[in-house]
Order: structure tokens, then sequence, then C-alpha cells
């Protein structure tokens, strides 16, 4: 039996203006068969996610075949056409946003021209919030933009976790390794002056702790630790350049070493002198 074809689209009540992030506008359709969008450009970003039915999407020369559970995103600028299935035509919803800050958050969460669609397993959290952002944009209340951005926060932090699934299957590209080492670095590198360990990191980035440790490895040529202990002593060595104001003592706790005398050791084992010989060697430059 034919679905019955249907249409629904929501604007943003407030106007786009300057904003680093603007959701345009949100909707759902059921399509009839056949139904064909393009080929054609658009001005903004686009992300359909397919709620049920079948269709394609074609950009850039690629057809990719898109079912229950899909997303395909469109790109400003960007030449493309999609069309539903002839048999099972597809029902889904849409939500069209621009901004300056638009194509570091879509590309934060995996989406590029080279790789517009995500094949997930159905998901609970994607419907509703789109139907979220169509009720924040429906209130036509002063926060409607406020909620409408931070359901597409949201929105891409989903598609976001859904590109890192394979890592969960073991099946890690050499794009999706480094990404991983690049996450590990920043957080070592953020967070080099609290008291924290590589199983600490390991939970907060959500690898396991030796599956982390030898992809760092491969990819650094140092263990996450060796590089925690080398970035802590480096940011010290500038201190102990830079703040002669401060006592050993003081400049250990500041870059997360609590015990001087390790502190010491740790500064030796790299620069060849104490801390405490270094900082006497440059005073006398």
């Amino acid at each position: 039996m034919q679905k019955p074809e249907s249409y629904y689209v929501v604007s943003n009540p407030l106007p786009a203006g300057e904003s680093d992030f603007t959701v345009l506008f949100a909707g759902e359709s059921q399509t009839k068969p056949e139904h064909r969008l393009g080929p054609k450009v658009y001005d903004y970003y686009l992300i359909h996610y397919v709620l049920s039915g079948r269709g394609v999407f074609s950009s850039h020369g690629e057809e990719y075949a898109i079912g229950a559970g899909d997303s395909f995103v469109i790109e400003p600028e960007q030449l493309i056409s999609y069309v539903s299935d002839e048999l099972d035509p597809w029902h889904y919803c849409w939500i069209a946003f621009t901004g300056v800050q638009a194509a570091k958050l879509v590309g934060v969460a995996g989406l590029t021209p080279a790789n517009p669609i995500i094949h997930i397993a159905r998901n609970r959290h994607m419907p509703v919030l789109f139907r979220q952002i169509q009720l924040a944009l429906k209130s036509k209340k002063s926060n409607a933009q406020l909620k409408a951005t931070g359901y597409l926060s949201l929105l891409l932090g989903e598609y976001c976790e859904a590109m890192s699934a394979p890592v969960v299957a073991g099946l890690v590209t050499e794009d999706e390794s480094d990404r991983i080492v690049q996450q590990a670095i920043h957080y070592l590198s953020t967070q080099y002056a609290e008291p924290i360990t590589i199983e600490m990191m390991a939970e907060s980035l959500g690898y396991n702790r030796a599956y982390l440790s030898r992809m760092f490895k491969r990819h650094t040529k140092v263990t996450p630790v060796t590089f925690l202990l080398k970035l802590r002593v480096d940011k010290a060595r500038l201190l102990l350049r830079e703040r002669l104001e401060l006592t050993i003592e003081q400049i250990a706790a500041s870059v997360g070493f609590y015990d001087p005398l390790y502190f010491s050791k740790q500064f030796r084992r790299w620069y060849g002198v104490s801390p405490s010989e270094y900082r006497n060697q440059i005073k006398l430059l």
C-alpha cells in the first residue's frame, strides 16, 4: 500500500544576521515515488535523515543508495540531486543551517564532500533531535535560535559518534587512527598540569588503555607516559627561564609534578642537569 504524500517545513522566526551558526529551517516529508530534486545547488548546508524507505543521492559524480537510518549532507554551492525509490519512496526529515562556524562543525562531525553519507543502524535519538529542532522553530519564541542550534550541536555529536563506530569494531583506517592520536595529544597538552593518568585519558576519550597506548606509540614513536613526562619537563624548563620569581617547588606543581624530588630526577633525565643548576646557568647568561 502506497503511503500518503506529506510535506512539512518550519522556518526560523529570527533573521540569520551575522551569526556564527544559524538554523534556517527544518522539515519532514513522505515523498511520492520517484520524487526528484535537482540537479541544483544550495547556498546553505542541508542534512537529511531517512526515517523509512529508500532513495539515491548523487554528488560529485557518485551515486549513493540511501535507506532507513542513513543520512546525507549537502554543502553550499555543491551540485547535487536526489530521488526517492519507485516502490519504497523515502520518508525523511531535514535541517538547513548556515554561519561561519558551520563548515568547521560539519567537518568535526566527519561529514565531508568526499564522505557525504553516514550509514548507521537506526538511532532513536536522531529523529527526536530533528523534531526538537522543528518544535523550537515552531514555538517562535525569543530562544528559538538558541534551542535549535543546541539541538543541532547534539545532532552533529551523534553523527561524530556514529562515524567513530568502526573504531569500536576494530576497523580503524589510518585517518581515523591519526585523529584518535591527535585527540590524545590535545588532551595531554591541555591537562598536563592536572593529576591525570593515562587510564583517565583513555576513559575520557572512550578507548581501551592498551589499545590507545599502542596506537599512540605507533604514530609518535613514544608512549603516552613518556610524552606526558617530556611535555611537563619542557613546560617546567620554560617557566625556569621566564618566571624567576617562582620556586622550584612552585614550578614543579605548576606543570603537574607534585613530588619535587621526582621532578628533579625527570628534569635531569631529559636535560642532564637539575632544575636548580639549569636556573643558575640561565642567570649567568
